[in-house]
């Protein structure tokens, strides 16, 4: 598995454990999950994991409402879990990293949800952050 691909895992579980566990404590729920995951976030793939965590908590508040427009008929908070924090963060890497092609960023979300979420969540993933990428220009 290659380092980006890792910190997108790593990513997901971050966010996905503050999303159901949070303490209020930003730092320290990141601080948290970096001490008892240590071994897997190397120094190769920990500063992509800090940029895409900490860009999705800073960029939240219009992240969120980009899902629920697109998205056609759901609330984020009605989302699957996985699936909103998978798409949260892709469309972080959508709006601010512009070096990162579209297609890949898209395609590394849909492979995400396949492996971690449900049968339905690839096709479901990859619809709502199309509408996004044509959204936003991408």
């Amino acid at each position: 598995m290659g380092d980006r691909r890792q910190s997108r895992e790593l990513a997901l579980q971050a966010l996905f454990f503050m999303d159901m566990n949070s303490s209020g404590d930003v730092q320290a729920d990141v601080a948290a999950f970096c001490l008892e995951n240590e071994a897997e976030l190397t120094p190769t793939v920990q500063p992509f994991f800090m940029e895409l965590v900490q860009g999705v908590v800073k960029t939240l508040d219009k992240i969120d409402p980009l899902l629920e427009t697109y998205s056609r008929n759901w609330k984020v908070s009605r989302m699957p879990v996985v699936d909103r924090n998978i798409m949260r963060m892709a469309a972080f890497e959508l709006m601010e990293r512009p070096d990162i092609p579209p297609s890949v960023t898209i395609n590394e979300a849909v492979d995400i949800a396949k492996k971690y979420s449900t049968r339905e969540s690839g096709p479901f993933v990859n619809g709502i952050l199309d509408r996004i990428r044509e959204a936003i220009g991408r």
